[in-house]
This record gives structure tokens, sequence and C-alpha cells, in this order.
């Protein structure tokens, strides 16, 4: 049976459905939530959070302060490691290789046995050098005896004078063959040698270049070892012809500059020596000269022909005004760094830059004592508010604006 309409109880007017109170309650409880951190962040002092625009804060950075420290001036250079010694060794006689003494790089010593050749035929042309050398040594002692005899007999006028020069020439002629068979005798005893190879200078071997059975010549290009020594090591790079000036007054004032190697990635420091000398003449191709170092290399960290970054020390430069690298920025050619100032802004400063390296840079234009921006560059402009949190601020503590 249907109700009449005038049996349900009314709804008063302006009274929402029940679903549009649920809709209003939710959106007042979301902006409860999110009014939250405002309220939390107003009981600061400064009202709004550090770095928000209209912050009493300003911009967080970290900065240090421009002192005076001793520096030294390097010269950057890519060099090539390189043995004092580098030995082909050939053979001088020809032969059969009998045995190789030596073991794939391994550090042989001076006049250590490397190879062995046969001296089986050298051999037999000694012995009979030797023998020749006997016979005409008793030639002559015979001549010589024959000779006093005969200078005795023409003392008595026994024997005529023609057979007394004719002696004596002789005797001659038989000193000349003596001498010529003991030249014969040394040069066999000479070859001899040569059968039995020997490093001629300390350092280590490379890898086998001939086998026991092989025959080699002499005269050819046939490497029997190639020997290099490793300890002391040097290193040849080359700098702009423009350094030579500076580089020899350095010379000349000091026994050797300071060098230092790194590794490829110039993260890890190699080796520390000293410079030994420079090249006699400028590579026209390059405007460069080549330059030898050396440092000694008893751990092996050095190796033939490796790739190095090498640092020469040139000069040291006196109280010169520090500041960090990283506080260093470029505007084209130009540097500029952000100096703090009293009032707790930032003034974009031109420096001009004497000298830098990974750590630190020497610079001109700042005054000692003042603060320069290292970090936070993102949002800095001339004349922005900075705050310096005590946990960020880098090397010297310096004041960058209104107490917080």
């Amino acid at each position: 049976m249907r109700v009449p309409d005038t049996a349900l109880p009314s709804r008063p007017a302006g009274v929402p459905p029940k679903r549009h109170w649920l809709a209003w309650t939710i959106v007042v409880l979301v902006c409860a939530a999110l009014s939250l951190p405002l309220l939390h962040h107003a009981r600061r002092p400064g009202g709004l959070p550090p770095g928000m625009p209209g912050a009493g804060g300003g911009i967080p950075v970290t900065v240090a302060q421009v002192h005076t420290a001793p520096m030294d001036v390097y010269l950057d250079a890519l060099g090539t490691v390189t043995p004092l010694q580098t030995v082909d060794v050939y053979s001088q006689v020809t032969g059969r290789v009998l045995a190789v003494a030596y073991r794939e790089g391994e550090l042989v010593r001076k006049g250590q046995l490397l190879v062995t050749l046969d001296a089986g035929p050298t051999q037999a042309q000694l012995d009979q050098a030797q023998g020749s050398l006997v016979r005409d040594r008793a030639l002559l002692e015979q001549a010589r005896v024959n000779l006093q005899r005969y200078q005795e007999a023409r003392q008595q006028n026994a024997i005529a004078e023609q057979t007394v020069s004719d002696q004596q020439s002789l005797v001659r002629q038989y000193e000349g063959t003596v001498q010529n068979d003991q030249g014969s005798v040394q040069y066999y005893r000479a070859e001899l040698a040569y059968y039995q190879i020997h490093a001629p200078i300390t350092g280590r071997v490379g890898l086998r270049l001939v086998d026991a059975g092989n025959t080699v010549f002499s005269g050819t290009t046939t490497t029997l070892a190639t020997l290099t020594q490793l300890d002391p090591m040097t290193v040849v790079f080359s700098v702009a012809e423009d350094h030579i000036p500076k580089i020899q007054r350095q010379l000349a004032a000091r026994a050797g500059l300071r060098v230092d190697l790194y590794d490829r990635t110039q993260t890890r420091q190699i080796a520390t020596g000293r410079l030994l000398t420079l090249d006699n003449q400028v590579d026209t191709t390059t405007g460069t000269v080549k330059l030898r170092a050396q440092f000694s290399n008893a751990q092996n960290q050095l190796f033939p022909n490796q790739f190095v970054n090498a640092r020469l020390q040139v000069d040291t430069l006196r109280d010169a005004r520090i500041v960090p690298t990283v506080a260093v920025q470029y505007n084209g050619q130009q540097a500029f760094v952000y100096r703090v100032k009293t009032d707790g802004t930032v003034a974009l400063q031109n420096i001009q830059v004497v000298n830098a390296n990974q750590d630190d840079t020497a610079v001109e234009g700042l005054e000692l004592g003042d603060s320069v921006v290292t970090g936070n560059f993102d949002r800095l402009q001339d004349g922005s508010r900075v705050m310096v949190p005590a946990a960020r601020t880098a090397g010297r503590t310096a004041p960058a604006g209104p107490a917080q």
C-alpha cells in the first residue's frame, strides 16, 4: 500500500544531506594536517623555515676565511717511465744454442750467465793457434842460438859477414811469426768467451726469445734477451718552453727540484724524486722541452713505458692568500668568489688566481680574514642573504650575518 507523502518526516530547509557532512569533515581534517608544520615553524625565531622566501635566516651555506700560508707552485705534465738502461743482447759469434740459463721475468745480476753456445769449432781453432805458437817459438829460439854462434865465429873470421846478416834476418822473421801466433791465440780466446753470454747490467730480463737447439748467427738482429734496469728509474716529461728560464734558475740554486708522480686518475701518489736535467733543445713542433727526473724504485711501483702524471715543483709562494679551491667560481675566463659581508649578505667579488691545486688556491683581490662561500651556490646571487649553520661551517669559522 502506498504511503502518502504527507506521512514522511520533512527535512528542515538548508540542512545538507548526510554525505555532504562527510565530505566537509574530510576537508577540514586535511587542512588541519597541512597546517601543523607551518604552526610548528611559526613558533621558531624568524617565523619561516630557513631557505624559504622571506625566511629570516637566509640561504644556508658553508664558508671559509682567507688566510696566509706558504704554497708550492707546480707544473703538471704527462710523463713516461723510462729506464736508465735497456740492453738488447745479441750474439757476436755463430753457433748452436746449448742452454738458456735465465727464467722469464727474473731479476738477473751483472755478469750472470744467460745463454751458452756451442764453442767446439772455435776451441779447435784455439788449440791449433796455440800449437803453431809453440812450434814457432822453438824455431825462434834455435835461430837466436845459431845467430850467437855465427857472431862468435865472425869475430874469429871463421865465416863470412853475409852468413851473420842472413841469420839475423831469419831471427826477425821468426819473431814476427811468433807475434802473429800470439795474436791468433788471443783472438780465439776472446771469441771463445762470446760463446757464454753474460748479463751486461743488473735488471729484469724479458720473455724468452731463443730456445736450446736453435742456431744464432753473428751480425744479425736476432735478440737473445732484453734487460731493463729497474732501480733507480727515470721519468721523461715535457713542459712549455716558457718555463725554461724559471727551471734553470731553480736548478742552479738547488741540488734538484722535487717531482711527484701520480697515477692516471691523479688520486694516488706513486713516488717522489728529483729532477736530473732538461734536454738541450726545444721541440719546434710542440714548443716544449723534455725533462728527466729520477726516482727510487725498490718496490717496483714504476714500470717501464708506464704513463704517469708528473708534478714539478718550480717555486714556493711565501705568505700567499689562500682560499679553498671549491670557493672559486668562473664566469668564462673571469674567476670570482662570493664574499660574505657583515650584514649577512654576499657580494660577487672578482679575483685573480695566482696558483691552484686540488685543495687550495692562492688568489689576489681579497683581504686577510674575508669570509667566502664554499658550498650551496645554486641559489646564490649578488646580494643574497645567507646563514651559516654551525655544523656546516667549512675551515675556519666566520660570521656570515646576524646572530641566529
